[in-house]
């Protein structure tokens, strides 16, 4: 059998033990020069300078390597404002809606266009389950119509004071956004959609359609933009212009690609409601008064229409209202949505 070995025995008697007093010290390797001085650290919550957080470079480098498809969705955007100026601020309107609801399906609201409707004419829905984010897409739609602001501070203007009321937050975006001054609307607007995410720390819901409104507003303020059409369409055709990550080439590519879809798709739909008012007012020339053709024309400014919306528009009453909606129902040229009886709904069959 082995004999066990002896215990070690540390005798040096210098080493400090738990209990000791501390020494008084050698420098920490850990701490840098800086963290010996006494430094003025913000209060817990408070938002530090922010002027790094958008890479201006790297904007830049991304806008020259995309030039070619910048150039393509500036034009195809031209013509939609183009378009929707003959059409009458009603078909801004119109886009304007669809765009609001089509984004609430991206943030997870899922608000359909004739929910909207019954909110926006009898201000029914909001005590409902999800009442929250119909509320939050009828802000997205009047906050997307909203006119053309002349100058002035962007955020603000285009959030409004029924939105986040931060002006810290707001001071802290405009200064990281001075690293990308001097590039093209649609860059800034992509530029200011990830920035607006980063920035704010409420779940990604609520500070993704501040985002999206924010940075579709400010991607439609280009050149001569001064009137009809205030927004660039992001969602119309998907979320490719939303969901894009990674480097600011990347980002930019993504956010182009699914501008220009829903830019597309906006043009098409214009061509559509043209199409559809020229039937309708040949369909509708023997009727007498002036109700058939403003309900034709309130039908070309909204995707649904209620009956208190069209007495708004039309001045006419609300039995004269209804007898002329069932008149372009029995004639094909519109459709009731809801199916119920009261709180009714139409659309154009476009």
């Amino acid at each position: 059998m082995m004999s066990p070995r002896p215990a070690q025995i540390d005798d040096d008697l210098s080493l400090a033990g738990p209990y000791d007093a501390p020494a008084q010290a050698e420098d920490l390797w850990f701490l840098s020069d800086a963290d010996d001085a006494t430094p003025a650290d913000p209060l817990p919550g408070a938002r530090a300078s922010t002027p790094g957080l958008v890479d201006g470079a790297g904007w830049r480098e991304a806008e020259a390597g995309l030039a070619a498809e910048l150039t393509e969705l500036a034009f195809d955007a031209g013509r939609l404002a183009e378009r929707q100026r003959g059409q009458g601020l009603g078909a801004a309107q119109r886009l304007a809606l669809q765009e609001a609801a089509s984004l609430s399906w991206w943030t997870g609201d899922r608000v359909s266009a004739d929910r909207l409707a019954l909110w926006l004419s009898y201000r029914i829905g909001a005590a409902d389950e999800g009442g929250e984010g119909l509320i939050r897409t009828a802000w997205a739609a009047r906050r997307l119509m909203a006119p053309v602001g002349q100058g002035g501070d962007l955020i603000a203007a285009t959030l409004g004071e029924d939105a986040r009321g931060d002006a810290a937050l707001w001071a802290d975006a405009a200064v990281a956004l001075e690293a990308v001054a001097g590039l093209s609307a649609i860059t800034r607007g992509c530029a200011t959609f990830h920035l607006w995410r980063a920035l704010d720390e409420r779940p990604d819901h609520l500070r993704g359609i501040e985002a999206a409104v924010l940075a579709a507003r400010l991607a439609g303020q280009g050149p001569g933009r001064r009137s009809g059409l205030a927004f660039l369409p992001l969602s119309l055709a998907g979320f490719a212009a939303l969901t894009a990550s990674g480097t600011p080439e990347r980002r930019l590519a993504g956010w182009i690609a699914g501008a220009h879809q829903a830019v597309l798709a906006a043009l098409l739909s214009l061509d559509r409601l043209a199409d559809w008012r020229g039937k309708a007012e040949m369909e509708t020339a023997d009727l007498s008064g002036r109700t058939p053709g403003l309900l034709i024309a309130a039908l070309t400014a909204q995707p649904m229409l209620a009956a208190p919306q069209a007495e708004a528009e039309t001045g006419a009453s609300r039995a004269a209202v209804q007898r002329n909606l069932d008149l372009l129902v029995a004639r094909g040229l519109t459709r009731e949505v809801t199916g119920q009886g009261r709180f009714r709904v139409w659309a154009a069959r476009v």
